[in-house]
Formats: structure tokens, sequence, C-alpha cells
């Protein structure tokens, strides 16, 4: 197992073997189950957009979002600019808790982002609350 915990994947870092899927698993499923054995430091704006969007690896993966958000608060997985941020402001406000000083920090950064598009508006407000 690699000793760098970037280049460790989500599995390994859970410390348990995957479950077995059903027989005819989703798109989704299959997508998750992928994302779960690769390695955290190959992981684009999209896996993170994906496995977030599941609450799936927060601690580990929040992370990683909030640098990607850092360098382009709109980044754009799959679907449009800011899809990222849309899924990272619905996560519980349980998830925020190791990290309210980078929320923060995001909060004054959005502060000067302009959009048009209403969920990414809807997304910097949730994330200005505090």
């Amino acid at each position: 197992m690699p000793t760098d915990a970037a280049k460790r994947t989500l599995a390994q870092l859970a410390l348990h073997e995957l479950s077995p899927v059903g027989p005819s698993p989703t798109g989704l499923v299959r997508r998750c189950r992928a994302l779960m054995t690769k390695p955290l430091d190959e992981f684009d704006v999209e896996d993170l957009r994906i496995m977030l969007g599941q609450q799936i690896g927060v601690r580990h993966l929040l992370p990683l979002a909030l640098r990607a958000l850092s360098a382009d608060p709109l980044a754009e997985g799959d679907f449009f600019p800011g899809d990222l941020l849309v899924v990272v402001s619905r996560l519980p406000a349980d998830a925020w808790i190791p990290f309210a000083h980078e929320r923060q920090q995001l909060a004054a950064q959005l502060r000067t982002t302009s959009t048009d598009d209403d969920l990414v508006r809807e997304a910097i407000h949730r994330l200005s609350r505090t």
C-alpha cells in the first residue's frame, strides 16, 4: 500500500472491502465503485462532483474540491460552470466542521464571483451564510 495519502484510494482510506453490488448496477453505481479505487491525486473536477454529490468520501475529497474551487470558483465537471460549487454547497453542515476556516475563505472569494446561473447563485448564497 502506498505511504503517500494522495496516492491512496478511498477504498484504502476507508480500510474496508467494497461490498458487492447487485446483478444490474446503475451507471452511477459503477462509476462510484470505479472511483473508490482511483488514487485521490488523479481525481478531476467531475470525479469530485460525482462522489461529493453522493456524499462518498467527503472528509477526504472536500479538501481537494476546496483546492479546485480556490483556483476557480466556477470549476466545471461535465454539466455547467460551477457544478462542483453547487454540489459542495449542498453538503450537510457537519461535513464542514473540520473545514470551517476553508469555508470562510471560500465564502470571501465567492463575494467577487459573478454568474447568471441561478443554481450557482444559490450555492454562493448557501456557502456565504455562517
